[in-house]
């Protein structure tokens, strides 16, 4: 009888143990989730907010942006994708804007990435506080103060910032406009195929497209597109299936 009490207790903690272990797995998958979504970038303005399209004002000088998927405070990472310009900024509180859009800035993250009003093409991708981008720009900055406190001071000239990154969008090498959307990548044809009929059932879209990247990923997409209105009006006939993470990708 003594035996069967001890096997009980012991059974008892074990699986305690267990649980344990697999809250805490749980636990640090949630704490590490990585987000990543290429798109088109809204920037901010008072007549978007009249017009009831965005329900939540951004200031101009603010680095908060807007983003559907993401929990407010969520640090990110925008990266303008057609010159490889970064800056750091936070998810603020939920709002609505259109579809369409990826994300919501404000004026001064898009001057700051100098994005092209008819192409603003980015990158939102998480960013840990102990991430390397992190860690380089604080050293950076660190750096520069110290050269600051070193450097002599002969005189004040004054420069038109305005000017000199009207300068740079020039030097900017357009390409092409051509963009497909990406609805998911597969481990298995079938899967993708699957998808496939699902869309045309459910849309009545029958120009879905499956491109075999390697033996183990199959593209789901839609397009190419040349145009901004098309790639638009393609993205808004696809987003009934609220599908979480869909891209737009540039070719």
């Amino acid at each position: 009888m003594n035996y069967k009490i001890l096997i009980l207790i012991f059974f008892f903690i074990y699986s305690c143990t267990v649980n344990t272990v697999n809250k805490n797995t749980i636990e640090t998958r949630a704490q590490t989730e990585f987000f990543s979504n290429k798109g088109f970038a809204l920037v901010f303005n008072d007549d978007l907010k009249k017009q009831k399209l965005i329900s939540r004002k951004i200031d101009d000088r603010s680095l908060v942006i807007f983003q559907k998927n993401l929990k407010k405070d969520t640090k990110v990472k925008i990266t303008n994708l057609l010159n490889n310009k970064s800056i750091l900024a936070t998810v603020g509180r939920n709002s609505n804007y259109p579809n369409f859009y990826n994300s919501v800035v404000s004026k001064r993250i898009f001057d700051e990435l100098e994005l092209f009003s008819s192409e603003p093409y980015v990158e939102i991708v998480t960013v840990s506080t102990n991430s390397t981008f992190l860690a380089k720009k604080a050293k950076m900055y660190e750096e520069e103060k110290k050269v600051a406190n070193k450097a002599p001071v002969d005189g004040i000239s004054v420069s038109d910032l305005s000017v000199d990154k009207k300068k740079a969008k020039k030097k900017q090498k357009k390409k092409k406009f051509m963009y497909i959307i990406k609805v998911a990548d597969f481990y298995y044809e079938n899967s993708a195929n699957m998808m496939k009929k699902r869309i045309a059932d459910e849309l009545n879209l029958n120009n879905t497209k499956i491109e075999k990247i390697s033996n183990t990923n199959f593209r789901v997409y839609f397009g190419p597109y040349d145009n901004l209105k098309s790639l638009k009006n393609a993205y808004n006939d696809i987003y009934p299936l609220n599908f979480e993470n869909i891209e737009i990708l540039k070719l």
